[in-house]
Formats: structure tokens, sequence, C-alpha cells
């Protein structure tokens, strides 16, 4: 099997080849294994340079319109060399149908419909956010790993369940690489921003910058604006460079640690043009280390835009039969990788695992040691993170785990009591409560009352933080009736303000959504739980929340 890709959102004009000499082992379910190795790959580009400042839509669109022709007969003529004689020199023609730029879609959209009818061979859709992890969980071999999605205008963390990728976390703002492209707009340096503030990195000392994790999701715009603070003030630009890198790679290393604890999985591959970062891959690769899980990036000309994962998704689209007709080929730029029918893998895969609560259990950033009647908890060293930074947030959320543990139940919902804290070395031990996480009993009822005790907390103007299916523990009380707790409050403030509040329902529904078998049963009851007690405003300001996603 031979397919033509051709890629072109934003910046790249790409074509490439993509070959494989078994394409039965790209089908689901035939028992076969791929093997990556043996595959050829051609890739041929020509990025897109602004003269000054970030991508111009406009300009972007001409130099589409003149590049990707060129390099779609470079790669046409590549894929003649390669053929035999019988048939055409391409079994079929994917492409990036989006998300991305409009304009630059649909010159890459016309490109692809008219070589695919030319040689009258399929049309295959690729959307360019799976396409990043795909390659990743194709070239590594893992069975259903959580994907980290770092690109210019993306950040996700997303996990396959249910027939979608589905998403466990991502940027309530702006993508990681655009993120650090308004920083260095701000100090004069051209587009791309990413390479320069790697290499500068190297010459600085780091700088604190805020540190904004909300359960899964991430927020780049207030750490952007301090960084922006901080040149004007004369701070040296390489020292922010370096406090830059360490706090918005430890942000997406943490969230990464924390789908990996939530699913119970432990493979974790990473993808977009962020990735080719080497410090962001060493805090990946550490953190997985360190928690006995594996870790996968892609060499790096899979890593940012190209046409060779469009290619290679689209081989495994075709052995599904997953064909695009010509007259359904509109190009879509805001295609969510959520809104992805996976025809390439099986029903039955999931990236939720099975977890048990005997002996020790490695949380997201804790060990927790569970005995017969008590549960200590110990904030571990990250040894990924700066050692000032990794310091100041184990003791900033151990205090805050205690202080908000015993506020919550003053507020009337159930919470562990806890024995002892020792803030100093990140311990903290707590009565055992319940008999299972929530994640391992999903329950419409359980699910209704921890709609209540958000909405207690947010009344009494208490956050959780991250309050997700195993942050819920379930279990029967002495007399045999049904109890909830809700645990780990250490990403937990006070604030009354309807955002945050918003952002707790937010968190939770992400975890049913990434994990459950039929989740809207359960979201449904989650409301109805929060509006018996909390404000109708909240429920309001969720919907806003919910549209604010990546191209929603």
């Amino acid at each position: 099997m031979r397919i033509l890709g051709i890629e072109g959102t934003a910046w790249a004009a790409s074509a490439a080849v993509f070959e494989t000499d078994d394409p039965d082992a790209l089908r689901s379910g035939t028992g076969r294994t791929p093997d990556p190795a043996a595959d050829h790959v051609f890739i041929e580009s020509d990025p897109y340079q602004p003269d000054s400042g970030g991508i111009h839509p406009r300009e972007a669109a001409e130099h589409m319109g003149s590049a990707v022709p060129e390099v779609v007969e470079t790669a046409l003529e590549h894929a003649a060399a390669r053929h035999d004689g019988d048939g055409p020199v391409v079994d079929g023609v994917a492409f990036s149908r989006g998300p991305g730029l409009g304009p630059c879609l649909r010159i890459v959209g016309t490109a692809a419909r008219s070589v695919a009818q030319t040689l009258d061979v399929p049309l295959l859709g690729v959307n360019h956010m799976v396409a990043h992890l795909e390659i990743g969980r194709y070239q590594s071999g893992f069975d259903s790993p959580v994907c980290l999605n770092a690109s210019g205008a993306n950040a996700h963390l997303l996990g396959y369940h249910n027939g979608r990728y589905r998403v466990l976390g991502e940027t309530m703002d702006t993508g990681v690489g655009n993120a650090l492209d308004k920083f260095t707009r701000h100090v004069g340096w051209t587009h791309p921003g990413g390479p320069k503030v790697e290499a500068a990195a190297a010459d600085g000392d780091y700088v604190e910058l805020p540190y904004v994790v909300k359960g899964m999701d991430f927020s780049f715009s207030g750490i952007m604006s301090a960084a922006k603070d901080e040149a004007d003030a004369g701070t040296p630009v390489p020292d922010i460079c370096a406090g830059l890198q360490e706090t918005v790679f430890a942000m997406l290393a943490e969230v990464a640690e924390r789908a990996l604890s939530l699913t119970g999985t432990d493979e974790l591959v990473l993808g977009g043009g962020v990735g080719q970062n080497a410090r962001l891959r060493e805090m990946l690769a550490e953190m997985c280390d360190q928690r006995g899980a594996k870790f996968y990036a892609p060499e790096p000309r899979f890593l940012r835009d190209n046409a060779g994962m469009i290619a290679a998704l689209g081989a495994r689209m075709l052995a599904a039969g997953d064909t695009l007709a010509v007259e359904e080929s509109t190009v879509d730029p805001n295609f969510r990788p959520d809104q992805v029918a996976v025809t390439w893998r099986g029903a039955d895969e999931s990236v939720a695992r099975a977890h048990t609560d005997d002996g020790a259990i490695r949380g997201a950033e804790a060990t927790v040691d569970i005995g017969s009647d008590e549960v200590v908890k110990r904030r571990v060293p990250k040894t990924y993170r700066h050692p000032e930074l990794d310091e100041r947030i184990r003791r900033e959320r151990t205090k805050a785990e205690a202080r908000l543990t015993s506020d919550a139940r003053r507020a009337g919902v159930r919470t562990p009591v806890i024995r002892d804290i020792d803030p100093v070395e990140g311990v903290i031990t707590f009565q055992r409560v319940g008999d299972a996480d929530l994640a391992e009993r999903l329950d419409a009822e359980a699910v209704r009352v921890v709609g209540e005790y958000l909405a207690r907390l947010h009344e009494a103007g208490i956050v959780h933080g991250d309050p997700t299916t195993r942050n819920v523990r379930v279990g029967a009380g002495p007399d045999g009736d049904p109890r909830v707790y809700l645990i780990d409050f250490g990403l937990g403030f006070h604030t009354g303000h309807v955002e945050d509040h918003a952002m707790d329902l937010h968190v939770f529904a992400q975890s049913v959504e990434g994990t459950a078998d039929d989740a809207d049963p359960l979201l449904d009851a989650l409301e109805a739980g929060y509006e018996a007690v909390g404000s109708e405003e909240v429920i309001a300001r969720l919907r806003e929340v919910e549209s604010r996603g990546r191209y929603r």
C-alpha cells in the first residue's frame, strides 16, 4: 500500500509518501502487528516564514497556493520512482481536513481532490491533531496510551475510549507554541519563537512565574503576561526563557501524569511541534521513569507539522475502509479530535484501566499507602521539575489540602479526618474512607452527591481544584447506607468567583467522559445534584467554559 499525504493547516506546505508492504497489519483485529521500522516514508516540506510577527493568514494562504503544488509534484515523482508500473502510483490520497486556517486548508483540500480524481483513487480526510498522536502510537507499538499534543495552536491530553479520542485535559486559552510566540514577539523576536526560547534558556537562570493547573486543564495567559512584565522590568530575557520552559513544561508534565493516574494506563506518547523541545521531552521521560511508565516521542520530522503523519494515518483509514466522497470533503477549520469517529481501532480498546486499593498507590503527585484504618499520603519530589518550583508546589499543596479538607467538612461535605501533617516533608495521614474510588463504581446516585458536594463547597467559597472520579471515594456507612467522600484538595483554594466554580464542574465532567461507558446519564446526575443546592449562574458559566476549548 502506498499513500500520498498532503498537509497545510497553517505554515508548512508538505507532501509525503507512506508505503508499507503489509497493509493487513494496519487493520484492527487481524492479529497482525505493524512493523513501522519496515515502512518507507518520504516527506517534502516548504515552510512559510513570516518576515515579522506571527503567522499572517493571508500570507500563509498565498504561500500554500504556490508551495503545495510543488511539494505534491515532488512527492508524486518519488512515488512514481518506487512504482512497479501496475495501477496508479498511489492507492489513496490523504489530506489534513482540519483544524487550521481555513484558506490554507481549502488549498490543501483542492489539491487532494484533484489528485485523487485524476488517479481515480480514494480520498481520505484526516484530522490534523489525531494524526499527531496516531503517528506516535503507531511507531511506539503502545496499546492505548495517553497522548499529549503540544503544538503551536493546541495543547491537548487525549485518550481513546468508546470509539473516539476523548479530551482528558486541554488549554483553556491558547496553544503552547502560540503562547511562547506571544512572549518572543513582545521582545522583538521573529516567528517561530519556541526554538529561540529553547536556545536562550540554555544560558538563563530560573525565574519564578505563575503555575496554573486546573485538574488536567491548564492556562497560559497568566504566565505569558507575567513573563512580559518581567521583560519590561529589565529581567534578563534568557532568565525569563528558563523560567518559561521550566514552568510551562512542568505544567504539561504534571497534567500528563494526572491523566496517567486517572486512566490507569502506563503509556504516554508525545505529539506536536513543541515536542521537538529537548527539555520537554526530558521532563516527560523523567516523569514516566519515576512512575514506572513508558514514554515515546517520534523523531522530529514527525513532530512538527508534516504530511508523513497524514499519509500514515490515511493508510490506516484506507485499510479500515474509512474513505471520503469528494462531495463530502469540505474542510473544517474547527475540527476537534473528539469529533472523529475512530474506525481503525477496536471498539473494545480503551485508555481506562482497572485500579486496586491494596498496598501502595502512585497518584499523580503522591504515593498513597493504604492501611486498614488510615492512609498515608506522601508528596514525593518530582525530579523533572526545577527544585525551587517543586519545593514551592509540594509545600503549598500540602498546606492547602490539610486546610481545605477540614473547611470542606465544616461546609457539610464528607471528607476524611486528618490525623497528622508534616508540611516540610509533604506528608499527611488521613482516616481511611470508602471502599473504592468512584472511577471503579461509577453510579448516577454517587455522581449526583458529588454535584451536591461541589455546590456546598462553592456556596462556602471553596474550590476543590481537581474533582475527578479518582478523587472521590465511595462505600457504605456503619448502618449500610451509601457514603460518598471528596478527597485530595491539594489544588483547591478559597474563592467566590463563578468562573472557578464552573471549572470544578468541567474538570469532573471531563474525567467522566474520558472513562465512563455511558457518560450522559452521569453528567445529568452531576448537574441535577448541583442545581439542587448551588447557583444557576455556575451552570450557565459551565456552558461557556465548555465552549472555550480549542476549536469549539
